[in-house]
């Protein structure tokens, strides 16, 4: 996995906007005025985040017509999970462990305190 592409995708993935974008797009194909419609954004501030998916891979756009809907893509996603995986195992082990020091605590306030003579 190339780094560019990477980062290239969490650019990309940076704005909200193209996140709502993706989000939609997950549903099924849309056309950019379709796109449009749920947004308080013009057709052109549509098409630019459209170019910034499109050049980082998330959607690609076909012809059928005159229309042209645009597609999520799978591939950049993956390349997110392959690379989030590297850190789930050191992130799964330290939740375990500290799932053991609360069970401690619990376990540790839960016995009755012995009254200290004075």
């Amino acid at each position: 996995m190339k780094t560019e592409r990477l980062d290239g995708t969490f650019a990309a993935l940076a704005d909200p906007t193209r996140r709502a974008i993706l989000a939609r797009l997950a549903e099924g194909e849309a056309t950019v005025m379709e796109l449009v419609e749920p947004f308080d954004l013009s057709q052109p501030a549509i098409s630019k985040h459209l170019k910034v998916l499109e050049r980082a891979g998330l959607i690609s756009r076909s012809r059928d017509g005159q229309r042209r809907p645009c597609r999520l893509e799978a591939a950049p996603m993956r390349d997110i999970d392959v690379w989030i995986e590297r850190f789930r195992a050191s992130f799964e082990e330290r939740f375990r462990a500290l799932d053991g020091v609360l069970e401690d605590l619990q376990r540790k306030s839960r016995k009755p305190q012995r009254k200290r003579k004075s």
